[in-house]
């Protein structure tokens, strides 16, 4: 079987479970051709697990201290150049096409009659999930950005629908924390003015991962990384808890690893807005309309967290592949969320 993948850039969440796709589909001996897109191709990082991929530019999204600005977003786009992209992406040879959240694969497979499934936290808004934020407009987009013809949606939990568990890397969870280390990606965030507030916060260490090369402190508590995966990674293994905008994966990884989370969502982004809706539905994390010191200081004294134990739900997606893609029904879908448990944890 030859499998095209298509994997949405703009931010890391998608790269990640590209990542853990890319390690299951190697493993079972199934040949991918992955496209990434949604941002500049200088500006990935971390990529061998794709091997040759090919790059386009695609559509991504304009941020400006953490708010969508839909003008700009409009005139950076040129429908014109995602047209021809498209129009060039020769899908003949693939057996299938997979496409996390990327339009360029979607329409493409979709104009060249090609099988195609999503695998994508955005495919789980086909069902009756939290939202907030929502409006005829982003349901619009979210429902035509990347069309699929199967989509399988990820979530933190099931809300009595069909789909899956998150697809994260499955490792042993951290036996010793230190319990004043806190992980901060806000990388939407006016990261300067971010510094000065988290200035203040003198009994926690904060390790800031930004795009901004140049983002350094002249504060020994505040540590500047630039955006690594295995230097993330290493540092949100051992932390206390996360402050991070809503994206979906992170959020994942941290409640697998028994991470107290506090969430900034992305003012005018559904998905964002929704996700931390969720978060708090659940119980899972709490989420602040604006980076506010008020909220971060009582979220730092909070010693409560949950620790959940998915399962690896990217093998389960490859078998199932591998046995044909059979109609996905509510029974297989109990089946993975079996595995899954949530355990109370108490930080020190």
């Amino acid at each position: 079987m030859k499998v095209f993948y298509g994997i949405q850039g703009t931010g890391n969440g998608h790269i990640t479970r590209g990542r853990i796709m890319a390690r299951e589909l190697r493993d079972a001996d199934i040949a991918v051709t992955y496209l990434l897109t949604g941002r500049p191709k200088d500006q990935f990082f971390d990529m061998e697990i794709f091997n040759d991929h090919h790059w386009c530019e695609g559509l991504t999204f304009s941020v400006r201290n953490g708010k969508i600005n839909h003008i700009k977003t409009v005139l950076k786009s040129s429908p014109f150049r995602l047209i021809k992209d498209i129009r060039q992406l020769d899908l003949s040879d693939y057996d299938l096409v997979i496409s996390d959240f990327e339009p360029v694969t979607a329409w493409a497979a979709r104009r060249q009659q090609k099988k195609t499934i999503g695998v994508s936290h955005q495919d789980a808004f086909r069902y009756k999930i939290p939202r907030a934020g929502s409006d005829p407009l982003a349901e619009t987009v979210m429902k035509n950005f990347a069309p699929v013809d199967i989509g399988i949606g990820l979530h933190w939990h099931h809300f009595d629908q069909p789909i899956l568990p998150p697809v994260i890397a499955t490792h042993d969870v951290p036996q010793q924390i230190q319990k004043n280390k806190i992980v901060v990606y806000l990388p939407f965030e006016n990261q300067h003015e971010l510094i000065g507030l988290l200035a203040s916060f003198k009994a926690f260490e904060f390790y800031i991962y930004s795009p901004d090369l140049a983002l350094t402190s002249h504060y020994s508590h505040l540590h500047c990384r630039p955006l690594s995966l295995h230097g993330f990674q290493k540092d949100l293994y051992d932390c206390s808890g996360i402050i991070s905008n809503a994206g979906f994966e992170l959020a994942s990884e941290a409640l697998y690893l028994g991470k107290k989370i506090l969430v900034k969502p992305l003012h005018a982004q559904m998905e964002q807005t929704s996700n931390a809706a969720a978060l708090v539905e659940l119980g899972y994390g709490q989420m602040m309309e604006k980076v506010d010191q008020g909220i971060i200081e009582q979220w730092l004294h909070n010693t409560k967290a949950v620790r959940i134990n998915y399962p690896n739900t990217a093998r389960y997606l490859v078998q199932w592949i591998k046995n044909g893609m059979p109609p996905i029904d509510q029974g297989w879908c109990k089946q993975v969320w079996s595995d899954v448990t949530v355990t109370p944890v108490e930080l020190p």
